[in-house]
């Protein structure tokens, strides 16, 4: 009977752990993309957006899909001499997945062209033009980074030539994998050794600590044996 009565109470405190452990793990466990920094070395300027904002699912998707186009730089582009922005987009607020270098004032009339690259270590990328450059630019403009060259400003660093793949190195770079809102992607989660999935061993751990506590023999309670008639 003594457990019967403690079995409410124990059922209240299980249901007390799980609530908190699945408030607070989303936000340490959620595998997906949180925000995009957008930077104008010539200008010296910045603007970042985070996800839930509507410009976020337009850049992306303005931008374009990453691995499509051509590995080599486009013939009289000359991107080492032009305005140069550097979209980069993070996961969890500080790990890079994806780096968009956009060029919106390429020599050759209205194009804007795009080197894309989601392989963070080397940075290869492709060269695409964008679809819609004139929304590409305004886009740009409402964020604030076409501004005039400043004194502080720098040239922005183009993308190198081709790197052959190294082997030797896993490549376990985020990728896109899952969809944040139609037209735009998100990251798969993290690895396991980011130092988050033990929130997850938390409500086992609990339940598994408090039933044994409830069915764990008590010295004054009476014993039934099995007596062979």
């Amino acid at each position: 009977m003594r457990r019967l009565r403690e079995l409410p109470s124990v059922t209240g405190v299980l249901i007390v752990t799980l609530a908190v452990v699945l408030i607070a793990a989303p936000s340490a466990t959620a595998g997906g993309p949180t925000s995009v920094l957008v930077v104008s070395p010539e200008s010296a300027q910045t603007a970042s957006l985070y996800y839930s904002d509507e410009e976020y699912g337009e850049l992306m998707r303005l931008l374009g899909e990453p691995d499509a186009g051509d590995r080599e730089e486009p013939p009289g582009l000359s991107a080492a001499s032009g305005r140069q922005l550097n979209v980069t987009w993070l996961a969890h607020d500080v790990s890079p997945w994806r780096v968009d270098r956009v060029y919106p004032d390429a020599p050759r009339g209205k194009e804007v062209w795009i080197h894309t690259a989601t392989d963070i270590r080397s940075m290869n990328g492709y060269w695409h033009k964008a679809a819609h450059p004139a929304q590409v630019r305004a886009l740009f403009k409402k964020l604030g980074v076409l501004g005039k060259p400043s004194p502080e400003g720098a040239a922005g660093i183009p993308p190198g030539a081709w790197e052959p793949a190294d082997d030797s190195v896993d490549a376990a770079t985020p990728t896109p994998s899952g969809e944040v809102r139609a037209g735009t992607t998100r990251p798969a989660a993290a690895a396991s050794d980011d130092g988050t999935d033990w929130w997850w061993a938390l409500p086992g751990a609990a339940a598994g600590a408090l039933l044994a506590r409830l069915w764990r023999p008590r010295r004054d309670e009476p014993h039934q044996e099995l007596l062979d008639m």
